[in-house]
C-alpha cells in the first residue's frame, strides 16, 4: 500500500483553545454560507427580475447570472495569492465589505445594466473572501481538528447553495431585491465578528514583488474558460467563438506556467501542482461540482416546470437534502476519514452515493407529482452523498498545501469548484434547450444521466488519485 506523507512541522493554530477555534470556524462558515447562497438564490429571482425590467432582452438579463459566475471564477486564484502576501484576514474583511456593497447596489439597481455592474462588484467581493476564508481556517485550526472544521465550513457552504431555492422562494414573494439585501445584515455582522475573532496570518517569507502579469493571465485563463462554458449552449459547442475562447484559455494558462517558473513571487507556485492529492482534488472537484450544480438547477426547473410547484414549495421540497449535509460532513465524514486513513477514500464513497441517488431518481421521474415516494428518498440519499464528498475533497486537496500557500491553494481549489459548477449548468442548459412540451420528462431524464456521469467521473478520479493513505509526520 502506498503512503503519502504530509509534514505537520510548525503547524499553525496550535495555540488556540477549542472555544476560540469554534468561534473562528463559525465566523468563516457564515461567509461560506453567504457566498454559496448567492450563487444559487438568484436563479429563482430571475423571472421576477425580468418582469420588473420590461423590454430587457433575455441575453442582457442572462449576464445577471453569467457575469457573476465568470468574474467570481476569474479572481479566486489571484485573490488567494494576494491574501497570502498582505494578510488573509485583511483580504477576507475587504472581500466581505465589497460583497456587501455589491449587494446593496444590486438591490437598488434601477435597470439591467446597473444590476449587472453591481453583480460584478459582488463577484469581486466573493472572489476575495472565499479563498481567504478557507486559508484562514487552515491557518487557525490545528491539524487534529482540521477535518471536522473543514467539514463544518464546507457543509455550511453546501447548505447555502442548496438552501438558495428555499430562501429565495420566500424572499421573491416580498421582492426580488430582498434576494440581494438579505446579504447586508449577515455581511455587517460577519465583518464585526471578523475583527473580534479572526487572527491575522500571512506568508512571512514573502519579500519579492508579486507577479501582476501572472495574476492577469490567471484571471484571463479562468474567465475565458468560464465564458466559453456559459455561452456554449447558445453559441454551439462546435462554434468558432467557443473554440476561440478555449484557445485563449489554453494560451493564457501556458503563459501562467511560464511566468510561474521564472518569477520570484509567482501567482501560482508550481510546487503545489507536484502533489498528486492536490491535482486529484482539482480534477475531482471540477467533475463533482459540475454534477452538483446541474442537479440543483435541474431540480428547481423540474419542480416548477413539470410538477408546477410554486417557488416556495420547490424550495421546501429541496430542503431535506441540505439538512442531511451537515451531520454527514461534520461527523460521519471525519470519522470515516480517520478510519479509512484517507479523505479521498471517503470522497469515493460519497460520489457513488450520489450516483446511487441519481440512478434512483432516473427510475422515478414522472409527470405526475409524487414527492414523498419518488423524490424525498432521492433528496435524503443525495444529501448524505454531498456531506461525505465535499469536505473530503477539500481535506484531500489541502493536506499537501504548505502554510505559506494556504491562500493560493484555497483559491485554486475554489476555482476548480466554480469552473465545475459553470460546466454543469452549461451542460444542463444545453439539454433543457431541447425540452419537448409533449414529453417534458424526457429532457430531465437526459439531464439526470448527465449528473450521474459527472458524479461517476468524480468518484473514479478520486479513486485513482486520492485513495492513498495519508500519515502525518511530526519531523
Amino acid at each position: 500500500m502506498s503512503v503519502e506523507t504530509v509534514s505537520s512541522a510548525n503547524a499553525p493554530g496550535q495555540g488556540y483553545s477549542k472555544k476560540r477555534v469554534a468561534l473562528i470556524v463559525g465566523v468563516l462558515s457564515l461567509a461560506a454560507f453567504m457566498s454559496s447562497l448567492d450563487l444559487f438564490i438568484v436563479n429563482l429571482a430571475f423571472p421576477y427580475i425580468s418582469r420588473d425590467f420590461h423590454g430587457s432582452s433575455l441575453d442582457s438579463l442572462s449576464w445577471v447570472l453569467n457575469g457573476y459566475s465568470i468574474l467570481f471564477a476569474a479572481v479566486l486564484v489571484p485573490s488567494g495569492r494576494w491574501a497570502d502576501r498582505v494578510g488573509r484576514r485583511r483580504m477576507f474583511v475587504a472581500g466581505l465589505v465589497v460583497f456587501t456593497l455589491g449587494s446593496i447596489l444590486s438591490g437598488l439597481a434601477p435597470d439591467v445594466s446597473l444590476l449587472i455592474a453591481a453583480r460584478l462588484v459582488q463577484a469581486i467581493g466573493a472572489g476575495m473572501m472565499v479563498p481567504a476564508s478557507l486559508s484562514l481556517l487552515l491557518a487557525a485550526v490545528p491539524g487534529h481538528a482540521r477535518a471536522q472544521a473543514i467539514g463544518t465550513w464546507s457543509a455550511i457552504g453546501a447548505l447555502g447553495a442548496a438552501l438558495g431555492p428555499v430562501i429565495g422562494g420566500f424572499l421573491v414573494e416580498l421582492s426580488w431585491r430582498w434576494v440581494f439585501w438579505i446579504n447586508i445584515p449577515v455581511g455587517v455582522v460577519t465583518v464585526v465578528l471578523a475583527f473580534k475573532v479572526l487572527p491575522e496570518s500571512r506568508d512571512e517569507t514573502a519579500n519579492a514583488r508579486p507577479d501582476m502579469l501572472g495574476a492577469v493571465l490567471v484571471a484571463l485563463a479562468t474567465g475565458s474558460l468560464a465564458l466559453a462554458l456559459v455561452k456554449a449552449p447558445s453559441w454551439g459547442w462546435t462554434s468558432r467563438d467557443f473554440f476561440g475562447l478555449l484557445v485563449l484559455a489554453l494560451a493564457s494558462s501556458l503563459g501562467v506556467v511560464v511566468r510561474s517558473a521564472r518569477h520570484d513571487a509567482p501567482v501560482v507556485d508550481l510546487k503545489l501542482l507536484e502533489s498528486r492529492s492536490f491535482n486529484g482534488a482539482i480534477l475531482a472537484s471540477i467533475a463533482y461540482y459540475a454534477g452538483f450544480g446541474a442537479f440543483l438547477l435541474s431540480m428547481v426547473e423540474f419542480l416548477t416546470g413539470v410538477w408546477h410547484f410554486s417557488a416556495i414549495d420547490a424550495g421546501l421540497a429541496i430542503a431535506p437534502g441540505p439538512l442531511m449535509v451537515l451531520p454527514f460532513a461534520r461527523v460521519v465524514a471525519p470519522r470515516l476519514s480517520a478510519k479509512l486513513g484517507a479523505a479521498g477514500r471517503v470522497a469515493v464513497i460519497g460520489c457513488f452515493v450520489n450516483v446511487a441517488a441519481q440512478s434512483l431518481w432516473l427510475t422515478q421521474i414522472q409527470v405526475h407529482a409524487a414527492y414523498a415516494t419518488h423524490l424525498l428518498p432521492v433528496q435524503l440519499l443525495g444529501g448524505a452523498g454531498v456531506g461525505l464528498t465535499i469536505p473530503s475533497l477539500i481535506g484531500a486537496g489541502t493536506a499537501s498545501i504548505p502554510p505559506a500557500r494556504f491562500g493560493t491553494g484555497s483559491g485554486v481549489l475554489n476555482m476548480a469548484r466554480q469552473i465545475g459548477t459553470v460546466l454543469g449548468v452549461a451542460g444542463l442548459i444545453a439539454i433543457l434547450a431541447g425540452l419537448n412540451v409533449a414529453d417534458p420528462v424526457a429532457a430531465f431524464r437526459h439531464a439526470t444521466e448527465l449528473v450521474i456521469g459527472f458524479f461517476a467521473l468524480a468518484g473514479l478520479t478520486s479513486a485513482a488519485l486520492l485513495s492513498r493513505r495519508v500519515t502525518t509526520s511530526t519531523t
